[in-house]
């Protein structure tokens, strides 16, 4: 069997296994303790940043913290979903992705820089510009297919952000709804799949693993199995009884991925 017919096998028997009730268990734990004040949903989730570190940068949204001072400020999704809002309003495409890119990097040392040299780049109106439109016209896999590989230095794992945040923004975009896909999220969904793949006893089941859900460059058709999967996880997890919220929220269960809530291989 070739590669990628493994590849779909797997990706085939993962939508079919969402969450064992190991993972079932270890999110309701989190959601009753650590995790508890995102029951209601994740508009409270904040990172740190320091304004001041991102002086160089153009345009800045008027949402967040003046830059004048060197000190540590905290910027909520919902304070990003306001930022891109206007940022959508008044077509500053740049603008949006620089809310979303400081959300992202936090207090990471060289986010700065990339995002200068990512701005630098001629294309980054166009190609948000047309992931907005693709995300109110078709669905977030178009979206995301109009970001890959349209600006250099802007990889998924960013660009995730920016869809996820425009989707809230407009309101009006097409489900699945955009989620973030990043690194750490992604190595929780590579553990799950090599699980699932000894389960039934599928050839190269780490090594197929370990390609779909490689550390960054996923194709939109991952995207897509992605945003299929995480929905269908949620949806198992309002059901569950665990107190999770009725809506299926599964930027929620992107947040508890991503926190280390579940290892797959315990």
């Amino acid at each position: 069997m070739k590669r990628q017919d493994l590849a779909d096998a797997l990706d085939a028997e993962l939508s079919e296994r969402l969450l064992p009730a190991s993972a079932v268990r270890a999110i309701g734990g989190w959601l009753s303790g650590g995790g508890a004040r995102f029951a209601a949903g994740v508009d409270g989730h904040a990172v740190e940043y320091v304004p001041a570190h991102w002086a160089s940068i153009e345009p800045w949204p008027g949402r967040f913290s003046d830059r004048s001072q060197e000190i540590i400020a905290l910027v909520s999704r919902a304070e990003v979903v306001s930022a891109v809002r206007e940022a959508v309003e008044c077509q500053e495409w740049s603008e949006a992705l620089v809310a979303s890119y400081v959300w992202g990097q936090g207090r990471t040392g060289y986010g700065p820089h990339r995002l200068k040299e990512i701005l630098a780049d001629e294309a980054v109106d166009t190609a948000v510009a047309q992931a907005a439109a693709a995300l109110r016209e078709e669905d977030a896999v178009a979206a995301y297919r109009a970001m890959y590989g349209a600006v250099k230095g802007l990889g998924p794992a960013f660009f995730t952000k920016l869809l996820y945040f425009l989707a809230l923004a407009m309101a009006d975009s097409c489900a699945p709804r955009a989620l973030i896909l990043d690194q750490r999220v992604a190595r929780v969904m590579r553990l799950h799949a090599t699980r699932v793949g000894d389960g039934i006893g599928l050839a190269s089941a780490e090594a197929i693993a370990a390609w779909i859900w490689s550390d960054g460059g996923w194709t939109p058709h991952r995207y897509d199995v992605y945003l299929r999967w995480m929905t269908a996880a949620a949806s198992q997890l309002a059901s569950a009884g665990i107190g999770w919220p009725n809506s299926p929220s599964p930027d929620l269960l992107e947040l508890a991925l991503f926190s280390g809530v579940w290892d797959p291989t315990t």
